[in-house]
């Protein structure tokens, strides 16, 4: 049995992550701190278990053997490490952290530590990306030239007599949060098309502020791939039903997948008619599985640490181009 730690119930999916902890057999929580001590205790009381308003004191509780990490983003650094250092095994929220020079200094002390660190990168772990990887895989789409990757929602748009978004206030603190819709819906997109498409050669990105003041709204990024590929990322807080989509184009085949649905029009399949795939994939274990897994027995997860870092590579060269309107060599940053 694992035994952890809750520490904040400032992320959207904070609930979610306690309650699939809750589901998993393997895992107790047993305690939960929050840099916000009234919204801690409140969960703590909702959980049944005691809160800690110290967080050193959960950090050197030696009963406690993980945490799971949905802090506000720039906190990550520190308390992956602080837990890192205290032998702790650390789940957290995307993204790890606003540079690539901070993820480097974390995974230095999580590896200098042997403790498991899971970024929750959930997408690499359902049908879509299988699908798009089997046709890939199969050679079914011949040689790879373009994917575009959208996922967007209306969480910032106010309904009549509200004055925001279902998405909370704190979503739009840039010192918090790094930034806006890119770095925080976008990541799936992110990692998605770097996982599909490989190294990544140069971005270009516009970051648009639309409703807020400070961060984006939506934001377009084009990733340039060392292969040739290009990707297109589309993101935004501001967009009523918008679906998940993800396509990819290549010299002998499409593949267009929509909210789950795939269809496929390639030179080797069907007589190079489109046809629906319909093959029932079994999702791979989901991030908190394939982390209490690397915990017991010590086994490498589907989600990895180069997956983690790209993304964050992707986000530093997007904001770098959004600022300096140009195009980013992502060597400009690695080198």
């Amino acid at each position: 049995m694992i035994n952890v730690a809750l520490l904040s119930r400032w992320h959207v999916h904070a609930d979610d992550y306690a309650r699939e902890a809750r589901e998993n057999e393997q895992i107790n929580i047993v305690q939960v701190w929050d840099e916000d001590q009234e919204r801690g205790a409140g969960w703590a009381n909702e959980l049944g278990v005691p809160f800690e308003s110290d967080l050193e004191a959960v950090m050197s509780n030696q009963n406690i053997d993980a945490v799971i990490v949905t802090t506000p983003t720039n906190m990550h650094k520190d308390i992956i490490m602080t837990a890192a250092a205290h032998k702790k095994h650390i789940f957290t929220e995307k993204v790890l952290a606003f540079t690539i020079e901070d993820c480097e200094e974390i995974y230095h002390s999580v590896e200098e530590n042997h403790v498991k660190l899971m970024v929750s990168l959930p997408r690499l772990t359902e049908s879509d990306y299988l699908y798009a990887d089997q046709a890939i895989e199969k050679g079914w789409l011949g040689e790879l030239t373009m994917i575009r990757c959208r996922l967007a929602h209306n969480g910032g748009v106010a309904a009549e007599d509200a004055e925001q978004g279902w998405l909370p206030a704190r979503f739009y603190d840039k010192e918090k949060t790094g930034g806006g819709s890119l770095i925080d819906l976008g990541a799936h997109p992110i990692y998605l098309t770097n996982r599909l498409a490989g190294p990544v050669q140069a971005v270009y990105a516009r970051l648009q502020p639309q409703v807020s003041e400070n961060v984006d709204d939506s934001a377009a990024v084009v990733v340039e791939y060392h292969s040739g590929a290009i990707g297109i990322i589309e993101t935004g807080f501001l967009s009523h039903g918008s679906p998940f989509q993800l396509e990819l184009y290549g010299t002998e085949g499409t593949l267009m997948l929509k909210d789950g649905e795939a269809s496929l029009n390639s030179i080797h399949v069907s007589n190079n008619q489109w046809v629906k795939l319909e093959e029932e994939w079994i999702d791979a274990p989901k991030p908190m599985e394939q982390w209490v897994t690397a915990i017991q027995s010590d086994t490498l997860p589907v989600i990895t640490k180069k997956d983690v870092m790209d993304l964050t590579l992707i986000n530093q060269a997007a904001i770098l181009s959004n600022n300096q309107g140009r195009r980013v060599e992502i060597r400009e940053i690695t080198e």
